[in-house]
């Protein structure tokens, strides 16, 4: 009986064909895995930039608004204080958590530096050379007690701010006020700067930069104490951070300058009505490199004109340039006052 079968050309065509097949579905394959990482790493980095911006922005836009008081500055004719918080974050004069009653300079609700050396404002240790922090001390937006709609209970262990429109205090814990005037408000002082964290991941150990937040915690078993400014983590994958401020120097409510931090002088920070912008730049990083990229002399520029920091990277990390305007829109004007 005769048996037919593949000859020997026909097996090879056939292989050569199931080889062309595929590497052609191995290509798609390698090319999706590798289109869905870069989509992954670009989602990842937009998330992070977008959050960091988010968070810093709502405390930023609380600059300026003191409730229902009006004056223009804390002194000991119009206000009561609290001391100083342990490891306080200060620098300059009246630049503290609280108001120095003693000082003839205005106590500035907003300040930024950059970064000479990892020990700044006498509170952070750890902070990224050539990065900038900002120091915030706003009220939150809810009030606690206002005549108009009655008495909110306040909680121990939380700093608030008992605005009487001439008269002002700082105080701790819970406070029922005598002035059916006041309103009472949550006082948040935020130091946001640039630091460096180190994680285990995969057993293996990395070290990411970080946009960390040291805030003001009030001491719950003593209300005569205002407590201590505790250490957070914001965002992992913040490499660096610059800010430039619009500042009104005609007196008109509108912005007519842009200034660096070292342009930026005591008055300027002292003036309560000056600073009627803040222009933020982020510099975001992935968390770990990528073997499949070599970036050389990639140049990142974070602000404009001679304020500018330029940033030249030879590595594997990708990485992305966030910028936005804040309007402090409490400052300038009467913008708040009734």
């Amino acid at each position: 009986m005769k048996q037919t079968g593949f000859t020997l050309i026909e097996v090879m065509i056939s292989l050569f064909i199931g080889g062309l097949i595929l590497g052609g579905v191995m290509f798609t394959y390698i090319g999706m895995k590798v289109t869905t990482k870069d989509t992954m790493t670009i989602g990842e980095l937009q998330e992070s930039g977008r959050l960091a911006i988010n968070i810093m922005q709502r405390d930023i836009e609380q600059i300026g608004f003191w409730g229902t008081y009006y004056e223009d500055s804390f002194t000991a004719g119009n206000t009561s204080t609290l001391p100083a918080p342990t490891n306080d974050c200060f620098e300059g004069l009246n630049n503290g958590s609280f108001p120095d009653l003693t000082s003839s300079s205005n106590f500035r609700s907003i300040y930024a530096k950059t970064v000479k050396s990892s020990n700044e404002l006498n509170c952070i240790k750890d902070a990224v050379k050539n990065t900038d922090i900002l120091q915030l001390k706003f009220l939150q937006g809810d009030p606690q007690y206002n005549a108009g709609e009655g008495f909110n209970d306040t909680e121990a262990g939380v700093n608030y701010f008992v605005a009487e429109q001439e008269n002002a205090m700082f105080v701790t814990g819970k406070y029922t006020p005598t002035n059916g005037n006041a309103t009472i408000w949550p006082y948040s002082h935020h130091v946001y700067y640039i630091s460096e964290q180190t994680y285990t991941v995969n057993n293996r150990s990395i070290t990411v930069p970080a946009l960390m937040r040291k805030r003001l915690v009030a001491g719950s078993m003593n209300p005569e104490k205002a407590g201590s400014m505790n250490t957070e983590t914001i965002m992992e994958g913040i490499e660096n951070m610059r800010f430039m401020f619009g500042l009104d120097t005609t007196h008109d409510s509108r912005v007519d300058t842009y200034k660096s931090i070292a342009d930026m002088t005591p008055t300027d920070w002292e003036n309560r009505k000056g600073i009627l912008t803040l222009q933020l730049f982020l510099l975001v990083r992935t968390l770990q490199p990528d073997p499949g990229i070599k970036i050389n002399n990639q140049k990142y520029i974070l602000g404009e004109g001679s304020g500018k920091r330029e940033l030249t990277f030879n590595d594997n990390y990708r990485r992305t340039v966030f910028t936005t305007t804040i309007r402090l829109s409490n400052v300038g004007g009467n913008l708040w006052k009734i």
